[in-house]
């Protein structure tokens, strides 16, 4: 087993993350102010390094009550044989304990903060993965996602009412 190093992230800057994504291959592109924000608003943020590398993280984000496990990656490097024809981090096999220590750890932070509840959206095998965490499926829950430019745009009217409330 590779020797892990877990951190808060605190030592985490926007560059390293950046290019962990792209080894990943990650499908959301972040510009450096956004991951400086990603980073402030985790409620519970942890990594993993092997010699010093990055080469895994976890975090969550919650309002006190929910909470969410947002994502838990690792390098396909220290995933294990059945993760050999993925490359976009995705978590197949967890070999070495990696990736669950790193979302236990996310998870007991977020309990610590009073969250009731953790939800997480997950992708093939990574259901699995969660499962054994603990996770269960909701019955009727369908998971959805909208990219900001997708977003339905209010009129120009609306939206200088909407201006007018905050």
């Amino acid at each position: 087993m590779p020797e892990i190093s877990y951190g808060s992230g605190a030592d985490l800057t926007p560059r390293e993350l950046g290019e962990f994504y792209e080894r990943l291959r990650h499908d959301l592109a972040a510009r450096p102010e956004q991951i400086k924000a990603m980073l402030a608003n985790s409620a519970a943020f942890v990594t993993a390094r092997s010699a010093g590398q990055l080469v895994g993280l976890a975090r969550g984000v919650c309002d006190g009550v929910r909470g969410y496990l947002t994502e838990c990656k690792l390098d396909p490097r220290f995933q294990g044989p059945a993760a050999v024809t993925r490359t976009d981090g995705r978590i197949e096999h967890d070999e070495h304990g990696i990736a669950a220590e790193m979302a236990r750890r996310v998870l007991e932070k977020m309990a610590a903060i009073g969250v009731a509840r953790i939800d997480v959206l997950a992708y093939g095998t990574e259901v699995d993965f969660l499962e054994e965490m603990g996770f269960k499926r909701a019955p009727g829950l369908v998971g959805l996602t909208l990219k900001t430019q997708d977003a339905p745009r209010a009129p120009a009217a609306s939206a200088a009412t909407a201006a007018e409330w905050r």
